[in-house]
């Protein structure tokens, strides 16, 4: 799956599984919503790490913990991945 793929919506008969974007949309506007629109500093690095942390997971379970193919398929220096990985606690 690239990266292409990731950002449309699945159109198979049935399928409702809306893109990627779409999802981030509707968790931020929930978030906001409870916290009345008011939300501590630092929004941009919440989300940022709430969406890298799972990125990385399944990225890292789809080419079985191998860090130079997961580097490569998400366009990042193996280094950055490694470091990433400890940041999370992942590694």
């Amino acid at each position: 799956m690239n990266a292409v793929s990731l950002l449309r919506v699945d159109t198979t008969p049935g399928s409702l599984q809306p893109a990627l974007r779409e999802c981030v949309a509707r968790a931020v506007r929930r978030y906001l919503s409870d916290v009345d629109a008011q939300p501590s500093e630092g929004l941009h690095e919440l989300v940022l790490r709430e969406v890298e942390i799972p990125l990385l997971h399944e990225v890292m379970n789809c080419y079985g913990g191998n860090q130079s193919k997961a580097a490569a398929a998400l366009g990042i220096n193996r280094a950055t991945l490694r470091k990433k990985l400890q940041q999370y606690g992942l590694a």
